[in-house]
């Protein structure tokens, strides 16, 4: 797999710019990344940014914490969509996962899923919080909710991605969808790692630290 192509060129942050963005897409052009992921203020501009390439805008939905109705999620992801999102990773309700209801995890994936048909889901659990049964109660909702993607964290939580969480995943999943491994995947060989142990995108701040060796990078 082509390192570059495997990448969302992440920048989530609060206080990032419109300056920060256009550097964020001129980046993804010049590496070839698979999408850039920003938060849903920024999609118009990524959308103009991006105009003549292949890099895909993917944003971000109840985030980072999953915590409000899956309906309001939904209404998001819908307008994301309409405003040129091709991608939305959504946060699932991770209190109803520590209650280890997963018929709600499920159901708030759904009324994602139904809001976007056409587009590419990906259901972050955040895995940081989570047992390693939780993990499993997780993936399996968010398959069966009706996600493209299911992915280990925010990058925001108290961890990231480990290879014994995509691993896990990829056991639970066994094909019927894929994994996206994100935060603190700092170097070729933490991503080298996630893809083997089943992951196929990988999300990061720091994309070009990655495909250039450089490694100077951030923990998203």
């Amino acid at each position: 797999m082509n390192l570059a192509s495997s990448i969302d060129h992440t920048l989530l942050k609060a206080t990032a710019t419109s300056a920060d963005i256009r550097q964020l897409c001129a980046e993804a052009r010049e590496h070839r990344f698979y999408a850039v992921c920003v938060n849903p203020v920024f999609i118009p501009l990524c959308r103009a940014e991006l105009a003549g390439s292949e890099v895909k805008v993917a944003t971000v939905c109840g985030f980072p914490l999953g915590a409000v109705s899956s309906e309001q999620k939904a209404v998001e992801a819908r307008l994301s969509a309409e405003a040129g999102a091709d991608e939305v990773d959504m946060v699932i309700h991770v209190g109803a996962a520590l209650e280890n209801d997963w018929d709600a995890v499920q159901a708030d994936v759904n009324a994602v899923r139904r809001a976007i048909p056409d587009r590419v889901l990906k259901v972050i659990i955040e895995t940081c919080y989570l047992s390693d049964e939780q993990k499993r109660g997780a993936t399996e909702a968010a398959v069966r909710g009706g996600a493209d993607f299911v992915k280990t964290s925010t990058g925001f939580g108290t961890g990231g991605a480990t290879v014994e969480d995509v691993r896990l995943m990829a056991e639970v999943i066994a094909g019927r969808a894929k994994i996206k491994a994100a935060g603190g995947v700092r170097t070729p060989a933490d991503a080298d790692a996630m893809i083997a142990a089943g992951a196929t995108r990988l999300g990061t701040s720091g994309g070009v630290g990655l495909v250039s060796g450089t490694q100077n990078m951030q923990g998203y």
